[in-house]
């Protein structure tokens, strides 16, 4: 029988049952110390990925593929850009202010000063300068919610560490609980567009990815390792995530455009004149003002289909503000340790990255939609949803997860790994976990550095 989290994914997506027939996935929790079913959750998404993928590949040539998945690699995939490697090191990333501060009344606030700009705003909030003795002294003043409340309106980035009780009694937790995990949604009209044949299930399919950090860059890395062309969008000068770009840069090509510019905003309008795929994380409502909105993009370029990734969802009152994996753990409960005990993450981006196959499985759902019947599509979700369906996984006991390793044994890591040559040198990295009978999932193109390439489609 199918495993039950990939038949509720199915049904979210309005697939048969039967798409689940051909894919197994092998072993569960605990792989990691972690109380939450990460490998579970994980292996789900990803596998589902990979069905939808099987599912392109049998409307390009009417033959199934078998599609496997193990849990353990699945779980590893969940911190992927851990084990990148540069000539065999890892660069140092500097996230000094980066980090859980206590408040004055013993309870903690994490702030989020992993880029230049945010942290800025950050310590403007808290009239000091870029040092984390000043930064603590500040926050010890402060209580939770009301420096939570300013970080967001000053366009910084944070947030009070909660527990799972307190984030449900959050109108925000209440909105997410009401949304769909992932939505796949008819937004225009267009002719259908049959998939010819290829080699590999997104031969010839183009992906423009305007998305940072984790979640929506393992979305458009995902699409690569199935055969996409993945050109990336970033702006000169933005900051950067450090060695996770190269990671999640597997397969892709990568170009600068400055979308507050006309020259920038029309050139980006010229390729997605010839996408397929348009996937973003900007905070609800950021691109509709620049023109690209998804409506905006149906009517530009009929056939679309739009990938939108939040953090804490596309409605409610929490909806326009920043987050990340580590943000949205420190508020929704994941981080918590006790009121009086310092928070503490997983050791795994499990929001993230299950987010971005989600993502990945939405867009090939849509496009198989798209060859059959037409139209243009919407496919979104948030960290915040992914978080909920983590969670919905239930709880581990601490006996069956006390005594399990922090890493895999050395001998199975190596088989998990790969290795490629870049223009920044040899780029050591984790393999896809998902197993194709008929097309590996691989990697193309190796990682570049960010505007690497002309912003130009590959002849």
């Amino acid at each position: 029988m199918a495993h039950p989290s990939l038949l509720e994914l199915t049904r979210l997506a309005g697939l048969p049952a039967s798409c689940a027939d051909s894919v197994e996935i092998a072993g569960t929790d605990p792989v990691l110390p972690i109380r939450y079913r990460v490998a579970t959750a994980g292996a789900a998404a990803i596998a589902a990925a990979g069905m939808a993928a099987a599912e392109l590949w049998a409307l390009r040539t009417g033959r199934r593929q078998q599609v496997q998945v193990d849990a353990r690699a699945a779980a590893l995939a969940l911190r992927s850009s851990r084990y990148l490697r540069i000539d065999g090191a890892r660069p140092a990333e500097d996230e000094a202010l980066t980090g859980f501060y206590p408040l004055k009344n013993a309870r903690w606030i994490y702030l989020h000063c992993n880029f230049f700009n945010l942290r800025a705003r950050n310590v403007e909030v808290l009239g000091v300068p870029e040092r984390k003795d000043a930064v603590a002294a500040a926050v010890a003043t402060w209580g939770g919610d009301a420096l939570e409340q300013a970080l967001f309106e000053a366009g910084g980035c944070g947030a009070f560490v909660r527990s799972e009780d307190e984030w449900r009694a959050l109108p925000q937790a209440r909105t997410v609980a009401q949304l769909p995990l992932i939505d796949i949604v008819k937004i225009g009209e267009a002719p259908a567009r049959p998939l010819p044949a290829a080699e590999r299930p997104l031969s010839g399919i183009r992906v423009l990815d305007l998305t940072r950090v984790l979640a929506g860059p393992t979305c458009a890395r995902t699409l690569a390792e199935h055969g996409a062309d993945v050109l990336r969008i970033t702006g000169e000068g933005m900051a950067d995530s450090g060695i996770a770009d190269f990671d999640t840069g597997l397969g892709k090509l990568s170009a600068y455009l400055d979308l507050r510019t006309a020259e920038g905003a029309q050139a980006l309008q010229t390729l997605i004149g010839s996408a397929d795929v348009f996937s973003q994380s900007y905070r609800p409502g950021s691109l509709a003002r620049r023109g690209f909105s998804p409506e905006a993009l149906a009517r530009m370029c009929p056939g679309i289909v739009y990938v939108s990734l939040s953090a804490w969802g596309h409605e409610g009152v929490w909806r326009e503000r920043r987050g990340y994996d580590t943000v949205v753990q420190s508020a929704n409960g994941f981080a918590f340790q006790g009121k009086e005990r310092e928070p503490r993450f997983l050791p795994v981006s499990a929001q993230d990255y299950v987010a971005g196959y989600l993502l990945a499985f939405g867009a090939m759902v849509a496009l198989a939609r798209r060859a059959r019947e037409g139209g243009s599509w919407l496919v979104r979700t948030s960290l915040a949803n992914a978080g909920q369906w983590i969670r919905a996984h239930g709880l581990l006991d601490p006996a069956q997860y006390a005594h399990v390793p922090a890493e895999l044994p050395d001998d199975e890591l190596r088989a998990l790994m790969g290795a490629i040559d870049s223009p920044v040198g040899r780029l050591t990295y984790l393999k896809p976990a998902v197993r194709m009978s008929e097309t590996p999932a691989r990697f193309a193109r190796p990682a570049v550095p960010l505007g690497y390439h002309p912003a130009a489609w590959p002849a």
